[in-house]
């Protein structure tokens, strides 16, 4: 069928119609790695009652914002979304994805005077990959397939940092010398902030013996050079190891479990296991879009992961409470933080539940995952009565939804930036700055 794309979703589709009926409309169709404008002749792959899906066919016209892919993988990998168009182009494309979740949802028209759009270099800037392994019938590294989980082998990736180029190469060499074992199933490449560096995890099955999986280990880590140290964990099919509160289980470990990052001005520990910005080149800004010109009496660092805003706070705040739920990661943010910082072992929820009515915070920063707040601790927060809020966001449709509710409370919106940690794909950071309503 005959199809115009009207715009890019968040996700990476464009959205079509089927024809209208007699009720009204017609359904909405989602389709990968087209541009809006773009006139395509295309073919069903799922339908459902209140939307379809499409891949393309036959190009019929394409946009004049088309390029050609760098990348040899792109539309076969299911990592990267808007290669087939230059970087302006993407930053446009993601600020009106913005603004449409923000106004869609809750109701917000954004001042364009209160939005700032930071770009990062297009290129090379991702410091982890999270990197599938096939042994069989030949040795093979790489990423899911776009919308399935096989395999798609790789050489090279063009958004990963050089250092991580180089140990992708430096596995498949090995591996024809028979060095890497077969139980290791996943391996994820973490680069310091000089890209000297690499932390390994290795993902391994269940019923791996340790003998086997610590072989395995010792060996990746002879493998690449760069790799100061390298830890096996188990692995849990159908979960990232990174989710809120997961622990991992740790099999085997060979040289260090920590590697240190350095970024505005601050030394942090991360081990393998806690959850840390991808973007090398943005890492510092973000800490500065978020935490620069704040100052008070106590700030309130929610979600605080190994202390990548607690740690910037503490130089202008008398204390800082710094909330993370994951053992890993909440003994990096003890480790990194000044004795001004109070490091709690909780979620959230949990917090906020007990700190109802005692914590009077000059300044509240939330930094959750995907899913956001929620309406109930969206609620708690307001609740707070803090004289400013700052929520840094990583999915546009979970921000509006929590913005309505606080701002329901009684804030509002002083500045939003876009802040663009992931070219190439559809994912959007963003940084809310909310003062009180006077």
């Amino acid at each position: 069928m005959r199809l115009s794309i009207e715009k890019l979703i968040y996700g990476g589709d464009g959205l079509a119609r089927l024809p209208a009926n007699e009720h009204g409309r017609g359904k909405a169709v989602f389709v990968p790695f087209v541009l809006p404008g773009e006139e395509v002749e295309a073919a069903l792959t799922e339908e459902r009652p209140g939307f379809a899906r499409a891949n393309v066919e036959r190009m019929l016209q394409p946009s004049a914002a088309r390029i050609e892919a760098r990348c040899p993988y792109f539309g076969s990998c299911g990592g990267c979304h808007y290669q087939h168009t230059d970087y302006q182009h993407q930053l446009e494309i993601k600020a009106a994805i913005l603004n449409e979740n923000l106004r869609r949802i809750a109701k917000i028209e954004l001042d364009q005077e209160l939005q700032q759009v930071h770009a990062s270099p297009p290129w090379n800037y991702r410091n982890r990959a999270r990197l599938k392994v096939q042994h069989s019938p030949e040795f093979a590294i790489g990423y899911y397939k776009f919308n399935s989980h096989e395999l798609l082998p790789i050489e090279r990736c063009p958004i990963s940092s050089p250092l991580i180029n180089r140990a992708i190469v430096e596995l498949y060499a090995r591996r024809r010398e028979g060095k890497i074992g077969e139980c290791v199933q996943e391996l994820e490449l973490f680069a310091d902030s000089k890209d000297s560096a690499l932390l390994v995890s290795a993902f391994c099955p269940r019923d791996a013996s340790a003998p086997a999986v610590g072989e395995s280990i010792e060996a990746l880590r002879q493998a690449l050079p760069a790799a100061v140290g390298v830890v096996g964990f188990e692995s849990r099919p159908g979960r990232t190891p990174l989710q809120e509160n997961s622990a991992l289980e740790k099999i085997s470990a060979s040289g260090e479990e920590q590697l240190t990052y350095e970024a505005e001005g601050a030394r942090y520990r991360v081990s393998a296991g806690s959850f840390f910005q991808v973007n090398r080149h943005l890492l510092g800004h973000l800490v500065e879009l978020a935490t620069g010109g704040l100052s008070g009496e106590l700030a309130l660092d929610l979600y605080a992961g190994v202390g990548l805003f607690s740690v910037a706070l503490a130089r202008s705040f008398a204390q800082v409470i710094a909330v993370e739920p994951s053992q890993t990661a909440h003994a990096d943010l003890r480790h990194n933080c000044s004795a001004n910082v109070k490091a709690v072992r909780s979620t959230t929820e949990q917090y906020l539940e007990k700190a109802a009515g005692k914590v009077r915070a000059d300044i509240v920063v939330v930094d959750p995952p995907r899913s956001g707040l929620g309406m109930r601790v969206a609620r708690s927060v307001g609740e707070l009565g803090a004289r400013q809020i700052v929520y840094v966001s990583c999915d546009p449709a979970t921000l509006a939804r929590d913005l309505a509710s606080l701002l329901a409370a009684g804030y509002r919106i002083q500045k939003a930036h876009l802040v663009d940690l992931f070219p190439q794909t559809y994912h959007l950071e963003s940084v809310f700055h909310l003062g009180r309503s006077s």
